[in-house]
């Protein structure tokens, strides 16, 4: 480490110039140093705004406090930024992942400061370890590049970058965030049988983290030749390629090998892609493309909804107008996986939500966003089963998502299709 020459977080942040966009590496490897230095200057600086994914942790550059310096615009908002997108201190901008590395590449949305936390080099290389996301396109457009060389970032391959690409460098050894999901419920070990039902041996899977794509990962313990080709993934999907289940044996690109863009999970997730050449951590514009995705034969992709109507459409990102998280890849996924040749595209989820509340529901909630539309729709899957909704008319998809609600909704969603439909 002592050819590197380091400076000091307060430092390598006087780049930073009033009106900048600011990119930050997200998830689990926020340059956490790097934003409280910035936070020291905020009485100097003025209409700086950020961009990321979602990330973990403080998140000071989205609190009232600093409202006259800092203005966040994430791509999707974690619990760490909801009440302040809520209360207008911060925003969203919506967009399918896939597209947040083209809107830097191709010049739509400003990154003049790209801030990433990155592994200790080798042969002069470091590694975006467990956040890749769209880091790779801030770093090619950014006029300034500081990078926060941390010991606990893991050495991750297909995202190598030269040490001398980066304007600053900053060392800061703190521990990655972690994150322990609780045990799947009944009700998420149902759904997850329910989904595991549809997945051939020898699928290319694409899920979450969570309780219940763990549950989904538990249901998937006697399959065999399974692939993982997703934006992200966790714990649950450890456990499958630790025991084999995941091989990447049978996809037809990256085969035996497991491709992903981003992390969140226990220690031991982390460790595991540590100079593990089984595992490609990539660009989002690579993970997330749709043309890429259907590549892979028997593509399966697995996401949740918020809600979903009678017609087939998914809200994701909001609670009626107040947005919930956002966008993510759903779509991208969705699409990638029906123009894979025997691919399937889910939509998983509970009948009801933890209040009780129908989730599956005559109209959706006045300001909901639609992040599947109804003529991309294919299969929904609830504790009490799956339909296909391909190829079915408005009157057929309302019927058969009336047989997967929650029983005592049943009744009350007959009556609004019969208004709704006249049968």
């Amino acid at each position: 480490m002592s050819q590197i020459h380091f400076i000091g977080a307060d430092e390598a942040v006087r780049a930073v110039r009033s009106g900048d966009h600011v990119h930050l590496s997200s998830i689990a490897s926020v340059p956490h140093i790097l934003i409280e230095a910035l936070c020291r200057r905020a009485d100097e600086l003025t209409d700086i705004h950020f961009h990321h994914f979602h990330t973990e942790g403080p998140a000071p550059y989205g609190s009232a406090q600093y409202r006259h310096s800092f203005f966040d615009q994430g791509f999707f908002v974690g619990p760490n930024l909801r009440a302040s997108v809520q209360a207008g201190v911060a925003d969203y901008l919506p967009v399918n992942l896939y597209e947040t590395q083209a809107m830097y590449r191709n010049g739509a949305l400003r990154c003049d400061v790209a801030m990433v936390q990155v592994s200790e080099p080798v042969d002069g290389m470091v590694s975006l370890g467990t956040s890749v996301d769209c880091s790779v396109a801030a770093l090619e457009v950014a006029r300034e590049r500081i990078a926060v060389v941390n010991s606990a970032v893991p050495f991750s391959y297909g995202n190598l970058i030269p040490v001398e690409r980066f304007t600053a460098l900053v060392q800061d050894n703190r521990p990655l965030v972690t994150a322990l999901y609780s045990q799947p419920s009944d009700t998420d070990f149902a759904i997850g049988a329910n989904c595991a039902n549809l997945i051939p041996d020898g699928a290319c899977l694409q899920m979450g983290i969570g309780s219940m794509p763990n549950a989904i990962c538990a249901g998937l313990k006697g399959h065999k030749h399974l692939g993982l080709h997703t934006e992200m993934f966790s714990d649950g999907a450890l456990q499958l390629i630790k025991s084999g289940v995941i091989d990447g044996s049978a996809k037809a690109i990256d085969r035996g090998q497991v491709v992903a863009s981003f992390l969140l999970g226990s220690e031991e997730v982390y460790k595991f892609i540590d100079h593990n050449p089984a595992v490609q951590m990539r660009d989002i514009a690579y993970t997330n493309d749709p043309r890429i995705i259907a590549q892979n034969p028997g593509m399966v992709s697995i996401n949740s909804a918020i809600e979903i109507d009678l017609t087939g459409q998914v809200c994701a990102d909001s609670i009626g107008e107040r947005i919930y998280s956002g966008t993510g890849g759903q779509l991208d996924f969705v699409r990638g996986a029906k123009l894979s040749r025997g691919g399937k595209a889910i939509i998983a989820m509970a009948s009801r939500t933890s209040h009780g509340n129908a989730k599956i529901v005559p109209v959706l909630h006045p300001g909901a966003g639609v992040v599947t539309p109804r003529a991309d729709i294919q299969w929904v899957v609830t504790e009490f089963g799956a339909v296909n909704l391909y190829g079915k008319s408005l009157q057929e998809r309302a019927k058969l998502l009336i047989s997967i609600a929650h029983p005592d909704d049943r009744e009350s969603l007959e009556r609004a299709a019969f208004n709704r439909f006249g049968r």
